[in-house]
């Protein structure tokens, strides 16, 4: 369990993501991912690193449980610190970032996805930002990276979600496969570019990061200031207990079910 990172081929680093039950990282899951890939795209023989996930789904962004279990505001600042450190560690690596999601992708999880370089998904992955059910604010800023601008003004207010096929229909997901053959897909595009001079891959990844039209790093910690006020407010305490009573419910109805 944790942050694991392997070299799969020559030129080729793998860093996987495995916090079951649902790979909702803590703060430390966040910073130890950061870790990982600004280590891997600094190996001088890497040329692409994939970034990938075990269990049921890719990300399911920050451990609520984590944040409720914090009478003051620690938890949120770390989580947020994390946050940002594993996006950027992602926008910024050396080298190319593939990233192979399956499953939900939601919350922080399109952060990395939309600061990855190239985004392979299994035909059962799905695209979300339940922020503001959850009383916070983010990653609008990478949302925007796969969707056009009104789209995501309407999945961000109405915390929806988009499939891959969708999101492969706007060009942002460059493949969909089935589940069963996504990381062998994902390593096929890896393997492609490694295939290419690392040098010249290098410079790609640095001049294309210099000509992007959105200072991503500026942009989501803007964000994340407002974040941080809904918190001082009360606000997002009030709505993370309704959720909470929410999941105990449906947990108590399920159990009733069941029995």
């Amino acid at each position: 369990m944790g942050i694991n990172r392997h070299t799969e081929t020559e030129g080729v680093e793998v860093v996987t993501v495995d916090y079951p039950p649902v790979n909702a990282l803590p703060s430390d899951g966040w910073f130890a991912l950061a870790d990982a890939i600004r280590e891997a795209g600094r190996n001088p023989q890497t040329r692409v690193v994939v970034l990938r996930a075990e269990g049921r789904g890719f990300n399911a962004g920050v451990d609520i449980k984590e944040m409720n279990a914090d009478s003051g505001h620690t938890a949120l600042i770390r989580a947020n610190h994390g946050c940002f450190e594993a996006f950027a560690a992602v926008y910024d690596c050396q080298v190319p970032v593939v990233t192979a999601v399956n499953g939900f992708c939601l919350g922080g999880g399109i952060g990395l996805v939309g600061n990855s370089d190239v985004i392979v998904a299994s035909d059962d992955a799905t695209f979300g930002l339940p922020e503001v059910d959850r009383g916070a604010l983010g990653a609008a800023t990478h949302l925007a990276r796969l969707v056009p601008q009104h789209l995501m003004r309407t999945m961000f207010f109405t915390a929806g979600k988009l499939t891959a096929q969708q999101l492969h229909h706007f060009g942002s997901v460059y493949q969909v496969v089935p589940r069963s053959e996504l990381d062998a897909a994902a390593l096929e595009v890896a393997k492609n570019i490694a295939n290419k001079d690392g040098r010249v891959i290098r410079a790609a990844k640095k001049a294309l990061n210099g000509i992007d039209v959105q200072d991503v790093h500026r942009s989501y910690r803007f964000e994340q200031g407002f974040t941080m006020e809904l918190n001082l407010a009360g606000v997002a305490d009030e709505i993370r207990a309704r959720f909470d009573d929410d999941l105990a419910a449906q947990k108590s109805s399920a159990q009733q079910k069941e029995s």
